[in-house]
């Protein structure tokens, strides 16, 4: 049971992580796509981007210690 949750956990994190650089990308302007996205040049999406990265990072690191 221990290791599904450190894979589900490492999976998770890692698909979280992944789209925590997508919303830097498009808050920044640097991955406009889709053209009509409503997250593209907005900076509140540079942070919540990081955070959730950042967060997922932690998640990932802490699901290889268990």
């Amino acid at each position: 049971m221990k290791k599904v949750i450190k894979i589900v956990v490492l999976v998770l994190g890692s698909l979280f992580a992944l789209s925590g650089l997508i919303w830097m990308g498009q808050g920044s302007g640097i991955f406009p796509y889709p053209a009509t996205s409503p997250m593209i040049d907005q900076s509140p999406w540079i942070y919540r981007g990081a955070t959730l990265t950042i967060v997922s990072l932690i998640a990932i690191f802490a699901s290889r210690r268990l």
